[in-house]
């Protein structure tokens, strides 16, 4: 089971991801990861990558697409993998389709987690942590989750806030990156939707993201089986 997986911050596509990860076994690969992974290990992918990284630059595509087929190719992605944070336009999201194709690697599913834009954005910046455990979901926008008197809803314990979750212009400008339809990240979402309509191996899934994570689960569940 190949998957693409789409989602504005604030969705809970992580968490979605995690689940799909368990429940399948099969990995749930973050772009950002592979970054990481390829700079620490010293790869010859890596180094290009980490000098464009030091100039302040964008990796160029055909060095991170590559990457990301090595890492697709790897043992533990022989029963399937979940790629989250990539393609983020368009264009990365066409030059990918043809690295897969090539590679054959087909893809089984897209899921696109569709929210508002400024659901999202509260949902980030009312996100708040216990001090006593972070998973403890504690959230002043979300009626299911949210603390009682100021103070966690699960242990009573303080709670605090992750200063990049409040940080607005970074989250404005993630999501002005995410929602653009044009070249944006919805616009590589609707090439692969558009693929999907006229390749029946690609099932396009769409989830509704305002509902709690158990429904969203129940949904994508119900739609992957």
């Amino acid at each position: 089971m190949n998957i693409l997986f789409f989602g504005p911050n604030g969705s809970g596509k992580g968490t979605q991801g995690a689940i799909l990860k368990d429940k399948y076994g099969i990995p749930h690969i973050e772009s950002g990861a592979i970054f990481r992974e390829n700079i620490q290990g010293n790869t010859e992918l890596g180094a290009k990558a980490k000098a464009y990284i030091d100039r302040g630059d964008l990796v160029p595509d055909d060095i991170t697409i590559p990457m990301i087929l090595e890492r697709l190719q790897k043992d533990d992605c022989q029963n399937g993998w979940l790629l989250d944070g990539f393609p983020r336009n368009k264009n990365q999201a066409i030059k990918l389709h043809e690295a897969l194709d090539k590679a054959g690697l087909g893809l089984d599913y897209v899921i696109e987690i569709v929210l508002d834009r400024e659901i999202a954005k509260n949902r980030i910046m009312g996100r708040r942590l216990c001090v006593n455990d972070n998973n403890h979901p504690n959230n002043i926008y979300i009626e299911a989750i949210k603390p009682k008197d100021d103070k966690c809803r699960v242990c009573g314990g303080e709670l605090k806030t992750r200063s990049d979750d409040q940080d607005e212009e970074a989250i404005n400008k993630r999501h002005s990156i995410y929602y653009d339809t044009e070249t944006g990240t919805l616009a590589a979402a609707y090439y692969f939707k558009a693929l999907a309509e006229k390749d029946p191996s690609i099932r396009y899934i769409t989830l509704d993201g305002r509902p709690g994570v158990k429904e969203v689960t129940a949904e994508l569940l119900s739609k992957l089986e």
